[in-house]
């Protein structure tokens, strides 16, 4: 298998590139996948922008259960038939079917023999151990009237992010590339609130305007 190319929008292009998220219920805490496992030369870089990495825990995931980027930073645990192995995702696999998973080589062979190529698995979400707080990332070309928010190693699954507009708070939309987008540069720079899929809330301030750098918070979410 290859990797598929990645496409990296420019910020006066992506407010037309916004993908609205399938009518399904998307990928739930506690159920168990079926699907086909497959393998690529993964190396962390893909459609939701993470940077290179040497841990072989990596997968790109289906473009159904990809979700508009939802599920990247994702925990997946991951039977195969002769392993299990836990990965993050950290691309997306257009032509996978739902259900299916492209993994990392060497994630591939601890679950199955690469000879094989394609086989059967099960998976689900999962709340793994985790060393740190969470962390933000500005995109390139982030300022005060334009940002893209990326969060970074988190436990859980994020649910939403949040930024702070005087004394309320705005959601915003996250596209399919992996930032949350504040499209006039409302809350650019302000307090940031994100939600995990259990509903848990963190709160972070003083994470400046600096594009492609990772600022960390001051906690990280609660292993279930």
């Amino acid at each position: 298998m290859r990797s598929r190319p990645l496409v990296l929008l420019a910020a006066a292009t992506a407010l037309l590139c916004a993908t609205a998220s399938p009518a399904h219920a998307g990928v739930q805490p506690g159920v168990t996948y079926p699907g086909e496992g497959t393998f690529y030369g993964a190396t962390g870089v893909g459609n939701c922008l993470y940077d290179a990495t040497s841990d072989i825990g990596i997968a790109a995931l289906n473009h159904t259960d990809y979700d508009n980027s939802r599920m990247c930073g994702a925990f997946l645990h991951v039977k195969g038939p002769r392993g299990e192995i836990t990965v993050k995702i950290v691309d997306r696999c257009p032509e996978c079917k739902p259900g299916d998973i492209d993994l990392g080589e060497r994630a591939f062979a601890r679950i199955a023999d690469p000879v094989a190529g394609r086989v059967p698995i099960t998976w689900q979400l999962v709340s793994p151990d985790i060393g740190g707080p969470v962390a933000y990332r500005y995109k390139d070309g982030s300022s005060q009237w334009w940002c893209g928010i990326q969060v970074r190693n988190h436990r859980n699954l994020v649910a939403t992010l949040e930024v702070r507009t005087g004394s309320t708070w705005r959601q915003l939309p996250r596209y399919e590339y992996n930032y949350f987008v504040s499209e006039n540069g409302t809350g650019c720079g302000s307090d940031i609130r994100i939600t995990d899929v259990y509903g848990e809330t963190l709160t972070d301030t003083g994470i400046t305007i600096t594009p492609n750098v990772d600022q960390p918070g001051r906690a990280q979410f609660t292993k279930r």
